[in-house]
């Protein structure tokens, strides 16, 4: 069994709500946020095995098409592969809000099938997320739970950047 690391993707990896950006609607509009490629990569240099789990209503809702989103994800990934990251897959969960899924967060269900694709070990894993939602679906699927922001919410441990967390997260691995 692997340790694996589900990164959010908006308000953890990109910018969102921004001067520069309102929504991300193509690789134009993706604003790495600082120190988020370094973080990804010094998870990869460490053993986790890193996945993106994202609710993506934009696509139920017609404001973009599955297309659109795949090329996005393509662009970051990219990206991330040329930083020294390496990205194992991204699950999106592409159906309207209110539409009652069962793979949107705050459900635990695009971890747990993650999980079981790559033999992931969820309660030596993590989830970091910058929303309530995010948090409730590591606690769901049995992870940890890291929140990126300035409030500590009801995580098991919050830092202010994807950085400081896998630079925590490292040190966390080193001392297994």
């Amino acid at each position: 069994m692997y340790q694996g690391v589900f990164l959010d993707r908006d308000g953890v990896i990109n910018e969102v709500l921004s001067e520069r950006v309102k929504f991300v609607n193509k690789p134009s509009d993706f604003y790495f946020l600082p120190g988020a490629k370094e973080g990804i990569r010094i998870l990869t240099e460490v053993g986790y095995k890193i996945f993106v789990v994202t609710n993506q209503g934009g696509v139920g809702l017609g404001f973009m098409k599955h297309s659109a989103l795949e090329n996005v994800h393509q662009f970051m990934v990219g990206e991330i592969k040329a930083a020294g990251g390496k990205i194992e897959e991204v699950a999106a969960c592409i159906h309207k809000p209110n539409e009652g899924c069962i793979c949107r967060k705050p459900g635990p269900k695009m971890l747990g099938d993650l999980a079981i694709k790559y033999q992931i070990d969820l309660a030596s894993s993590y989830m970091v997320g910058d929303r309530d939602v995010d948090i409730l679906a590591g606690k769901a699927a049995g992870t940890k739970t890291i929140f990126i922001g300035s409030s500590m919410n009801d995580a098991y441990i919050n830092f202010p950047s994807l950085l400081e967390a896998a630079i925590w997260l490292k040190a966390q691995k080193e001392g297994d």
